[in-house]
């Protein structure tokens, strides 16, 4: 397929589906290396030559690539983390990584998706599920890193009903909520623009709640790409979250 007559949605969900293929592909090889730096300089190498063939005039904000200066004035950055759960790629077993790529264009993410390819699935912005009912609406459950759990899900412990769900990727930890797995994802302590970008901009399209733990908007392609905390949710339970984080 020609990249370049593909609209942005449908060119994310390709690159990343094809860095996941990858992906799958490096994880059976046996080498040396750790099978972790493999993958992302892999699909870091995949993602940044599809870039410069068929969107050349855009710049690009990757978590394995050098920043360049210049994003700051361009009107659409391509914003990747080409393996996003390297920890979780590199163990046997386990599904909980992701292959993230978003558009941001002209002060907003407009385009992204997110590929799951140990269980393939593949989450775009222009692909919207309806939403999935709450399984029990007395007790939420809350995706939390599964190797740095953060101490505010203790504050909204002491307020909601919680069920913790430990899970690896960022990504991964966004898909859940839209597949159903938890209803929030609530994060503090450290995440860069490459960690939430895709998973923020295809879960918005989905429906769901996206913000920083003070409620204010996620922001991107600043000059310092720290974005350290976010909420994602159902839209019903927004204001109990963060009431609950900001009481």
């Amino acid at each position: 397929m020609d990249g370049s007559v593909e609209d942005d949605a449908a060119f994310a969900r390709r690159i990343a589906d094809e860095a996941g293929a990858l992906l799958l592909r490096v994880r059976r090889t046996d080498d040396p290396e750790p099978v972790g730096d493999r993958g992302d300089r892999a699909a870091q190498d995949l993602i940044a030559a599809a870039l410069a063939e068929f969107r050349p005039d855009d710049a690009v904000l990757s978590e394995e690539a050098l920043d360049d200066p210049a994003r700051l004035d361009a009107r659409r950055v391509w914003i990747i983390d080409p393996l996003d759960g390297t920890r979780e790629f590199a163990e046997a077993g386990r599904h909980d990584w992701a292959v993230h790529v978003a558009l941001w264009e002209d002060g907003e993410l407009s385009a992204g998706a997110v590929a799951l390819p140990a269980v393939g699935t593949t989450l775009d912005s222009a692909t919207i599920a309806p939403p999935l009912p709450m399984p029990d609406p007395a007790r939420v459950r809350v995706a939390v890193s599964r190797t740095r759990p953060p101490s505010v899900v203790d504050r909204l412990a002491e307020r909601m009903t919680i069920e913790r769900v430990a899970l690896g990727s960022a990504g991964y930890k966004v898909a859940a909520v839209m597949l159903g797995e938890a209803d929030a994802y609530v994060h503090a302590g450290g995440q860069h623009e490459w960690d939430s970008a895709a998973p923020v901009v295809v879960a918005r399209a989905a429906g769901l709640h996206t913000c920083r733990l003070d409620g204010s908007p996620l922001l991107y392609n600043r000059r310092d790409p720290s974005l350290p905390d976010l909420v994602v949710c159902r839209p019903e339970l927004a204001d109990d979250i963060l009431g609950a984080l900001n009481a």
